[in-house]
């Protein structure tokens, strides 16, 4: 039996019950794919039934408010996505009639499609004969076959990619695609995987050669940047406090947070005192006596908290109440809930 026939058959039999398996809808299809990139099935399918539901159609979506989209969005992290999301919502719901391009290389030309979900769209919805290519069709097409190109080279999407159009059945390419994700999702996982078990191993080159562990090859490291946020949570008279909005560039974009100070390196009081407004403030302090660490794929945030109270009312105060009906990064989201709703 060949490669791709062994691996569909375990599919058919080991596969997940996942609701944008059940539909060929475009629209349902990216709204998971776009999902789940960097995110674990677990954790993302409460926000794909929440964007479903809220917004049925991807004209619902598009005739959101940007805020909204976040607010729902909130928890998933890389924030971009949503953003691109909503963008590309537009441009289908008002651009396209509300119809998803119907072929892959028509899809590369909508924000935020890059070559996996354009592939997952036109296999799924359309049957067209196109890989997906991810982490787990690296981890399983390397081992299986030995193969030793670093994937983050330039090369190695290309190079996968041909291979896995080589090995798949051109008559149910939908399948196939599925079918390698979740063996490499629940079977050919990244550590430990029970090779004992598998149905493939006799065939399996990395097992045959006691090199497992040692693929799929990945030489290239992102470097990690340390930033230190201090957030300044003021409280005037009758109890508002205030909230601003990222602009620009960089993470968190259109996000709103206390209002930031960044440093060097961890501050202390002192520091910080001096880099808030003077007047009319009656003390600041800080919050919690150890920095939370929020780690991001490219940048590790020191982050402490500063309670700051001042004297009358603050100019655009917002309520302790209201402040949850913003949109907020979720690190800023889990300390609302703790220090002002517990």
């Amino acid at each position: 039996m060949d490669f791709a026939k062994r691996l569909i058959q375990w599919y058919l039999q080991n596969r997940r019950e996942l609701p944008w398996r059940e539909t060929t809808n475009p629209y349902h299809i990216w709204l998971s794919e776009i999902m789940l990139q960097q995110t674990r099935v677990a954790q993302g399918m409460p926000y794909y039934y929440k964007f479903t539901e809220t917004f049925p159609t991807v004209f619902d979506l598009a005739n959101a408010d940007e805020e909204k989209v976040l607010k729902l969005w909130q928890g998933l992290g890389y924030y971009s996505r949503a953003r691109n999301l909503h963008g590309t919502a537009k441009i289908v719901a008002h651009e396209l009639g509300g119809k998803f391009p119907s072929n892959y290389k028509d899809l590369l030309q909508l924000k935020g499609v890059g070559d996996y979900t354009a592939a997952a769209i036109a296999s799924f919805s359309y049957k067209e004969a196109v890989p997906v290519v991810d982490g787990n069709v690296f981890r399983v097409l390397s081992r299986y076959f030995d193969i030793e190109t670093d994937i983050a080279s330039p090369k190695a999407k290309k190079e996968f990619a041909a291979l896995a159009f080589e090995l798949m059945p051109k008559d149910d390419p939908a399948t196939f695609n599925q079918a390698m994700m979740e063996f490499g999702a629940l079977q050919c996982v990244p550590k430990n995987p029970a090779c004992m078990f598998c149905p493939m191993n006799d065939g399996c080159l990395a097992l045959a050669k006691g090199k497992v562990d040692k693929l799929p090859v990945k030489l290239k490291k992102q470097k990690i940047t340390n930033r230190y946020f201090n957030y300044m949570v003021y409280q005037d008279a009758v109890g508002n406090t205030l909230l601003q909005k990222r602009e620009g560039k960089g993470i968190w974009q259109n996000l709103y947070e206390f209002p930031l100070v960044e440093t060097q390196a961890a501050a202390n009081l002192a520091i910080v005192s001096d880099a808030i407004a003077k007047n009319e403030i009656l003390s600041v302090s800080e919050i919690d006596q150890t920095a939370i660490t929020h780690k991001l794929s490219h940048q590790h945030l020191f982050i402490r908290f500063w309670k700051v109270e001042v004297s009358g009312k603050l100019e655009n105060g917002i309520s302790i109440d209201d402040v949850r009906g913003f949109p907020v990064p979720v690190v800023l989201g889990n300390f609302i809930d703790r220090h002002f709703f517990r």
